[in-house]
């Protein structure tokens, strides 16, 4: 790669230096954190803002420490402990995750690439963001933050894709540095950059360490110009009415009567059909008498 404007390699040492001078002091961030840690930061980050991420996680870590302690338990308790995270099918893949750790891993998160893919719930990014952030490995770790940083900084485009593609992971891949402790802390300052700096609807442009070569600024920041970007409604929704559900639940430290969920949410055809969800899901558990709990 040349080191000119728009190049990836002309990013790297700014938003480094930035990065050592402005990250955020976060748990999974520590030293001696471990890859458990990391782990379950990340599964609980996906779709989840940090600040509510952090009681549930200091919670979360103080009850399982580690995957064994998790593995032991009901995958209900692990939906109970999930509280009000939302998109709760994450709390009973860790689970599953933490008991494939047990049994394949000898209770301990792997520092391969390939058997982290392999533990349930782990995808493409989450097991690129694992063995980078906790084994400091070389991977393109690819989310939101990171695809819209390097889109205005190399592409010139205000927003990426909607949706991820093999282009942005390409992007990504080329913007990596060549050795390996550089290249997994680019990954997390590149992403603390897009989190902090170069968010979606209001970038601090004036506080960007990469101003002066970002393709974007130079190109006069034209405004995104792609399909509508509509934001995700809650109110009145089937997701909103299987929390309130699953919140009885959670409550509860015997099987619920059906009478009490309905008395959750009144709209009969929408509880019925987020609860016939939830069980599907795996996420409650149905019982005779028309009782429900959390699974066992």
């Amino acid at each position: 790669m040349l080191d000119h404007s728009g190049s990836p390699l002309a990013l790297h040492d700014p938003v480094l230096r930035w990065y050592d001078a402005n990250k955020r002091v976060l748990p999974w961030r520590e030293p001696g954190a471990g890859a458990w840690a990391v782990m379950v930061s990340e599964f609980m980050l996906q779709q989840t803002p940090v600040n509510r991420v952090l009681p549930a996680y200091q919670r979360w870590l103080e009850r399982w420490p580690a995957p064994a302690d998790l593995a032991a338990e009901a995958p209900g308790e692990a939906v109970r402990a999930w509280d009000r995270l939302g998109y709760p099918r994450r709390a009973l893949r860790l689970h599953a995750a933490a008991q494939a750790i047990v049994e394949h891993h000898g209770g301990a998160v792997p520092d391969d690439h390939e058997a982290l893919l392999a533990l349930p719930g782990v995808g493409t990014y989450t097991a690129a963001a694992i063995a980078s952030f906790a084994f400091g490995r070389r991977h393109a770790v690819v989310d939101t933050n990171v695809r819209r940083v390097l889109a205005r900084s190399l592409t010139g485009v205000a927003q990426p894709t909607v949706s991820p593609t093999a282009a942005d992971q390409r992007l990504a891949v080329s913007a990596l540095p060549a050795d390996e402790p550089t290249a997994a802390k680019w990954a997390v300052a590149s992403m603390e950059l897009g989190a902090l700096i170069c968010t979606a609807r209001t970038p601090n442009c004036t506080d960007c360490p990469i101003r002066s070569q970002c393709a974007w600024i130079l190109a006069g920041s034209p405004p995104y110009d792609g399909p509508p970007r509509r934001g995700q409604t809650y109110e009145g929704t089937d997701r909103q009415a299987r929390g309130r559900l699953l919140a009885v639940l959670r409550a509860a430290s015997t099987p619920v009567p059906k009478p009490t969920l309905d008395a959750a949410w009144p709209h009969a055809p929408q509880r019925e059909r987020a609860l016939d969800g939830l069980v599907a899901d795996g996420l409650v558990e149905p019982l005779p008498n028309a009782h429900y709990r959390l699974p066992a």
